[in-house]
């Protein structure tokens, strides 16, 4: 049987592997990938996955190559960072969309990892503390994960079920990033502590700490317009990005 080589490319985690437990393959930092085959466009074009929002994530679980990796258990920066990748090796560093109604293309590869700050991580946990200013309560919490954010779209799900015209989604968040309230890690506790006694110019502040130290990629890149003006623009994640003939 002929032998076929298929390239990979290892791609830095922003988190540098620092939140993840130490038996873990993502605690090394970094991880491998495959280029995009044909089967990999075909999942982009599956309509089942498409109708159900998993088309993305279907694909970046097929590029993966190093063993033993469980996409449950992906940060959410760090699963950015895969994502940014994945459309670099499959179509290639520029990206075309529309900024001021034009179209400016910007280079992927110049997007800079925001990293965790590693003075903040004890014993390779993904728990921080954090003081809400106006009412001292002491709150614990974690950054989220590939598995949390699908726990919270469920939720939300069966929320709209019950009020369609309901909006919880910033509570609903709070309750699955916050893991204690005052020494206590009953979820009962948590969830009431947000919805009668977290006061909103805490809420707010703890959101903002929370993206402060979260590792991500910096979506910010410089494009150049028409005009030859050179700004700093934050890159839009449309149909475009791994749909560039949409």
């Amino acid at each position: 049987m002929a032998e076929f080589k298929l390239p990979t490319e290892t791609v830095e985690l922003p988190s540098k592997g620092l939140l993840y437990p130490e038996n873990s393959p993502l605690a090394s930092g970094t991880i491998e990938m495959k280029y995009m085959t044909a089967r990999e466009e075909d999942i982009l074009t599956n309509q089942n996955y498409l109708a159900n929002g998993t088309a993305i994530d279907k694909l970046l679980q097929s590029l993966i190559v190093t063993p033993g990796v469980d996409f449950n258990d992906l940060l959410i920066g760090d699963k950015n960072a895969i994502m940014i990748a994945a459309r670099i090796l499959a179509y290639g560093k520029d990206y075309e969309f529309l900024y001021r109604g034009e179209k400016v293309t910007t280079d992927l590869t110049k997007l800079n990892n925001k990293h965790l700050n590693e003075e903040l991580v004890e014993n390779k946990t993904n728990e921080f503390k954090f003081s809400l200013p106006s009412s001292g309560n002491l709150v614990t919490f974690k950054l989220l994960t590939h598995k949390d954010e699908r726990a919270i779209e469920e939720e939300l799900r069966g929320l709209k079920k019950i009020d369609a015209e309901a909006n919880p989604e910033g509570s609903t968040r709070l309750k699955h990033i916050i893991t204690s309230v005052n020494g206590s890690r009953e979820q009962k506790d948590i969830r009431q502590f947000v919805d009668t006694y977290l006061l909103a110019r805490d809420a707010r502040e703890l959101r903002k700490h929370y993206n402060r130290i979260s590792p991500d990629v910096d979506l910010v890149s410089s494009v150049t317009t028409s005009n030859g003006v050179e700004e700093g623009v934050t890159i839009p994640i449309t149909v475009g990005f791994f749909w560039p003939d949409a």
